[in-house]
């Protein structure tokens, strides 16, 4: 997926004017001084985003500086209603927040396919002097004029729906992993941080199951504070259903290193730690059985483990196995 992953896009929403109400007082040969019959302004265009599973990425976004929705008409005699503003319509991926620039605040979150939510709303349209006429005034020559729409800077966010999210800090093999078990061509070296944008791959499963991992960027201490990369990416791990933590078989303590991991989730969000986990400790093809014997004995407790090589291949279908189990536990 490469750079075609975009998953933060800053946008100017502009909902459209209100149209205005008409002030006509009818006029005809034999009513040479008929009451008021102007319409009510139609509403100005909404901007709204709309769910579609056909998307994965805001990429569609990415040089869209401002959404800018059309003006209601204005009201006409005879109590004609203007027409409404054409609403701006955005499809956007599903796991899709939508946030004020400025306050931060979140304006919706987009989680079906189908589901719709308005982040600029139109102008109301202005009444008509139909509305304003009393037993007082019975030929009032003023009608409302339309509500101004608004202008807000947006920021739209794509939180992967992904079903695994493999952790581990860079260069523990999530990359070469993903690229074994589905089809996605991640960029794979043998160094800190090639991993720049979260690589979603589709992993077939027998009888045609399949189920979606995602690769987030190799997280280090401290990336919690925002240090690193950090931050940016630590948000895709909030959807994931299962947590693949990921430590090399050469790593001095699998241990510390599991729990350095699970802390640095846990300072970002204490939510994750309700997630499954399971843990897969990579690049054992290197180990004999002698040393594979002597390493479980030093494994963290209360999670299940497997000793995987994805050179190799070793024990990947255990590991697919063992992921599927833990997703459907709950439908069992």
């Amino acid at each position: 997926m490469g750079s075609n992953f975009v998953d933060y896009v800053k946008i100017c929403a502009r909902s459209g004017k209100g149209g205005a109400g008409s002030a006509h007082l009818l006029r005809t040969r034999s009513n040479a001084k008929g009451g008021p019959d102007g319409g009510d302004g139609g509403r100005g265009g909404h901007i709204i985003l709309r769910g579609n599973k056909q998307y994965w990425t805001l990429l569609h976004l990415k040089y869209t500086k401002h959404l800018i929705a059309k003006p209601g008409g204005s009201g006409g005699e005879n109590r004609l209603h203007g027409k409404n503003g054409e609403d701006v319509i955005v499809d956007v991926p599903l796991g899709t927040v939508c946030k004020d620039f400025e306050t931060g605040n979140i304006d919706c979150e987009i989680t079906e396919d189908g589901q719709t939510a308005i982040i600029a709303r139109g102008g109301r349209g202005g009444l008509g002097n139909d509305h304003f006429k009393s037993p007082t005034n019975r030929t009032p020559r003023y009608a409302q004029p339309g509500e101004d729409g608004e202008e807000r800077w947006k920021v739209i966010e794509l939180k992967i729906l992904a079903d695994v999210g493999l952790v581990g800090f860079p260069n523990a093999g999530k990359s070469t992993l993903l690229s074994v078990v589905s089809a996605a061509k991640p960029e794979i070296a043998d160094y800190p941080f090639t991993t720049l944008v979260p690589n979603l791959g589709i992993v077939s499963y027998r009888d045609e199951k399949s189920f979606v991992m995602a690769d987030i960027p190799g997280i280090i201490e401290g990336a919690s504070e925002g240090k690193g990369l950090g931050y940016r990416f630590l948000r895709h791990i909030e959807r994931n259903s299962v947590l693949l933590f990921m430590v090399p078989c050469d790593t001095d303590d699998i241990d510390k290193e599991y729990k350095i991991l699970l802390n640095e989730l846990k300072v970002y969000n204490p939510e994750l730690l309700d997630k499954e986990r399971l843990l897969a400790i990579t690049k054992s093809d290197m180990l004999d059985e002698v040393m594979l014997e002597q390493m479980k004995a030093t494994l963290p407790q209360g999670i299940k483990s497997v000793f995987i090589s994805s050179v190799t291949g070793k024990n990947i279908d255990k590991l697919k196995d063992l992921i599927w189990e833990t997703l459907n536990k709950d439908n069992g």
